[in-house]
């Protein structure tokens, strides 16, 4: 939906013009996987689908909010009890972003709000991270709040976190909220401080669903945590982003093997996203092939989250872009989606090759999205 056709929709469901038109991108993580919630750095960039929101003040403290893209749903509820809405899944981001608001924000009032996005659901492109800017974004011009990026992206990921429960660490909100142009995000999850890196003009992201269904997210994804956590004890760091090989070698003894390979990503992951993010200023695209390469590998063997389908989408793109551009899983694991940089000149035949041979290895049917690096909600 374009933002004509909200505004329209907006005036014909509340009768009035919209006084604020928000967008918060989605993003997609280009290397850095699972070392978020270890304190350690991630390098994401925000991308050309968003979540749209037309909104208005009101007189009064109720919120009345549409979803336009679950046939038109309306939730209304009062700023004096927000609750979790079990009928309408969608509503409890709105109630838990509004409600953590409130907490820092006692001053807000009332407001009609008509959302539409375009983020692919499921594919690991956080959807839900780019609607939380949104509704923080919104509130943030139609009452004229104090609020900055990382403020709304700390609001987002405790309402997250607290209210709808899930365990997400901050990058996802924090990208939508800050991302740039044309750029990707250098983000320290531990002192939350980022830098910023051109992306190569000539290079266009392109992220590959490949569709497969995930059924061991949730257990596997905790399972990982915990190991990471065991490592970290097992060498009494805080996280293993106080860590390193040698540390993790001379403590090896004192933990499992699957412990062991997954302290071993973490510790190598956060070498290579810091590698990348300086091999891309410096216009080394071989490195950050050879980078993307090695962390799927990782994940591969080491952190064990990819499945065959993920691993033959990497196989035949890499036979395209070579060391032009690199190629890896991105997301929790266990399907999902790849993410490649690839140069201009060969996106079409990385899309060819992949509808050519992706059906006919894996039964399954694959979505491609060419994206770009767009700037956040508050940037």
């Amino acid at each position: 939906m374009d933002q004509t056709t909200l505004t329209a929709q907006f005036a014909s469901t509340f009768h009035q013009q919209p006084a604020r038109l928000v967008h918060a991108p989605g993003r997609v993580n280009l290397i850095g996987e699972h070392t978020d919630y270890n304190g350690g750095f991630v390098f994401p960039a925000a991308i050309n689908f968003g979540t749209w929101i037309a909104a208005s003040t009101r007189d009064d403290r109720q919120i009345d909010a549409v979803a336009v893209d679950f046939d038109n749903q309306r939730n209304q509820f009062s700023l004096d009890a927000i609750e979790f809405d079990e009928q309408q899944g969608w509503a409890n981001y709105v109630r838990g972003v509004i409600k953590m608001l409130q907490h820092d924000f006692p001053q807000i009032g009332g407001a009609n709000l008509m959302i539409t996005g375009n983020v692919p659901q499921g594919a690991g492109l956080s959807s839900s991270a780019s609607f939380e800017i949104a509704v923080l974004k919104a509130f943030s011009d139609l009452y004229d709040l104090n609020l900055d990026g990382v403020k709304a992206a700390l609001l987002g990921q405790k309402a997250e976190n607290d209210f709808v429960g899930c365990s997400c660490g901050i990058m996802d909100q924090l990208i939508s909220a800050m991302g740039e142009e044309g750029q990707g995000m250098l983000l320290d999850c531990e002192s939350l401080t980022f830098e910023h890196s051109n992306l190569p003009d000539d290079l266009d992201i392109v992220i590959i669903n490949s569709n497969v269904k995930r059924g061991l997210v949730d257990s596997e994804y905790n399972l990982r945590r915990q190991q990471c956590e065991e490592a970290a004890a097992a060498m009494q760091v805080k996280s293993l982003r106080h860590a390193d090989l040698p540390l993790l070698e001379a403590c090896r003894d004192n933990m499992s093997d699957p412990v062991y390979r997954r302290a071993r990503h973490i510790i190598t992951e956060n070498q290579r996203t810091v590698d990348t993010f300086r091999s891309l200023r410096e216009g080394d695209i071989a490195a950050v092939s050879k980078a993307m390469a090695e962390s799927h590998a990782s994940m591969r063997d080491d952190f064990e989250i990819t499945v065959k389908p993920i691993d033959y989408l990497v196989e035949i793109v890499s036979q395209v872009v070579g060391n032009k551009g690199g190629v890896r899983m991105t997301g929790g694991g266990f399907g999902g989606c790849v993410v490649a940089l690839v140069p201009k000149n060969l996106v079409s035949e990385v899309t060819n090759t992949v509808n050519k041979f992706y059906h006919s290895e894996t039964g399954l049917k694959q979505t491609i999205y060419v994206c770009s690096a767009e700037k956040g909600a508050f940037s």
